[in-house]
């Protein structure tokens, strides 16, 4: 049964007045406090299917996750720090700020207007023809496609032009014909490994101990089916990352491949990462690969592939409003799915906008279909003060304080053969180190399929 259609949930922005209980319509989707529908939790771990353990095997040696046996979550960015008292060279340091320039006037595309955002960006538009993605050879003298066929159950209305992004709050816009990409400047290059590696997912070595993996998880995921897309409403915070090398996150995964070097993801969803972008704000984002992180792929519009259609969003660019502890709720919705006619995967933000879409050459397996969909929360995890990290996951609380104190994903669906959206079978619940951030799961007529899920990090039970 198509639980959004069931539901009856309007497409429009509104937050929840957290002692009045009544919705207040503003710019995101219709949010319903838990007091209104008491949901029935649970917290059981189910078992993944023996194909999870040769999924699990290639994340040891390709994406430096967590090692526990059951963990099928493809890592997100590693991070390298510096080395104390390293010599400095002044030739060799004018030659990597050449490097550096040189990478900046490739990737930054001459704008035929710039913005300043009130949080510190620079958002260039760039006509459509000349962003990043056009750079790769077979995209080379083509334009954007125009939109597809939404799945069936979809319940978007006319998309609105509020896109809930900080630099939008500068009463400036980006012309018909252009998109906004936030602009790339040196200290971001700088605070990378190399230029090399900016931007992109380390591929790590295996480790065979669940201690030493600096990534955990709380999500939840289907696999062992054909899917065809994902959709849900993720809230939105600024959790605390006590470390400029470690990041939080909330996404979906979309994933398929044989479990070797030739995995593919695609994933959005939003993050606050200081090492990519210089500062604690929570950050709409996107990623892709075709090759389990080796080679192919990277954050945003940083390297060609996604092929931008909007000039409302700026990947890569703060989220507003955000949500508040005991306060207002704002939860944005996300839908990947796969174009029935071309094979694209396109990508929807908020309330219908579609943002643009992964052309389906990018990948072998997801040229297909997926065989794995994940939903949920992801930290980094240094222990550069030798304790467990801080950084908090979600809201910073865990998952059984419930509605306006932790975080949320509700209305999970995934898209099937037939274009249709449908809600999940056979979920299984995952949190990698349950003392430091958790997830529980619940389902009713209102939200559909959601889980709670998060924490505080470092704590008397995580140490």
């Amino acid at each position: 049964m198509d639980l959004m259609r069931d539901t009856k949930l309007r497409n429009k922005t509104c937050c929840v007045h957290h002692t009045t209980g009544q919705a207040q319509c503003t710019r995101i989707q219709t949010i319903l406090p838990q007091e209104t529908t008491t949901p029935q939790h649970s917290s059981n771990m189910a078992s993944s299917s023996p194909i999870m353990f040769i999924f699990v095997a290639f994340l040891f040696a390709a994406s430096s996750l967590s090692p526990v046996l059951s963990h099928p979550i493809p890592s997100d960015s590693g991070h390298h720090r510096p080395t104390a008292n390293q010599t400095f060279h002044p030739g060799l340091q004018l030659q990597k700020l050449k490097r550096v320039r040189a990478y900046l006037r490739k990737i930054n595309k001459p704008a035929v207007k710039t913005i300043q955002s009130p949080d510190g960006d620079v958002i260039d538009c760039v006509l459509s023809h000349l962003q990043p993605a056009f750079d790769h050879p077979q995209l080379r003298g083509k334009k954007p496609l125009d939109p597809p066929e939404r799945p069936k159950g979809h319940d978007s209305i006319n998309a609105v032009a509020e896109t809930f992004q900080i630099w939008m709050n500068s009463g400036e816009s980006c012309p018909e014909g252009t998109i906004p990409i936030r602009r790339t400047t040196e200290k971001d290059i700088l605070r990378a490994s190399s230029i090399k590696r900016f931007g992109r997912k380390l591929r790590r070595n295996v480790k065979r101990d669940s201690t030493s993996s600096d990534h955990e998880h709380a999500v939840v995921f289907v696999n062992g089916d054909q899917y065809y897309g994902a959709k849900a409403s993720i809230n939105v915070w600024a959790p605390h990352v006590a470390d400029q090398y470690e990041f939080s996150l909330s996404q979906i995964w979309i994933i398929s491949g044989s479990f070797g070097n030739d995995l593919n993801t695609i994933e959005a969803g939003w993050q606050v990462s200081p090492e990519l972008y210089g500062d604690n704000y929570p950050r709409f984002f996107t990623y892709w690969t075709t090759d389990a992180y080796q080679a192919t792929g990277c954050y945003n519009l940083l390297c060609s592939g996604f092929v931008q259609t909007n000039n409302k969003i700026a990947i890569g660019a703060a989220i507003s409003p955000r949500s508040s502890y005991n306060g207002k709720q704002f939860d944005i919705g996300l839908m990947v799915w796969k174009d029935p006619k071309h094979g694209h995967w396109w990508l929807e933000y908020g309330s219908g906008l579609l943002v643009g879409y992964w052309p389906s050459f990018l990948f072998s397996h997801l040229g297909n279909h997926a065989n794995m969909i994940q939903f949920g929360g992801e930290i980094v995890n240094t222990r550069s003060t030798g304790f467990h990290t801080s950084t908090q996951m979600g809201s910073g609380h865990f998952a059984e304080e419930g509605f306006g104190k932790a975080s949320y994903f509700r209305n999970l669906q995934v898209v099937d053969w037939d274009n249709s959206l449908l809600p999940l079978q056979n979920l299984h619940l995952l949190a990698d180190h349950s003392n430091c951030y958790d997830i529980k799961q619940g389902k009713n007529n209102v939200w559909g399929t959601y889980f709670y899920y998060g924490g505080p990090g470092r704590n008397v039970k995580c140490p």
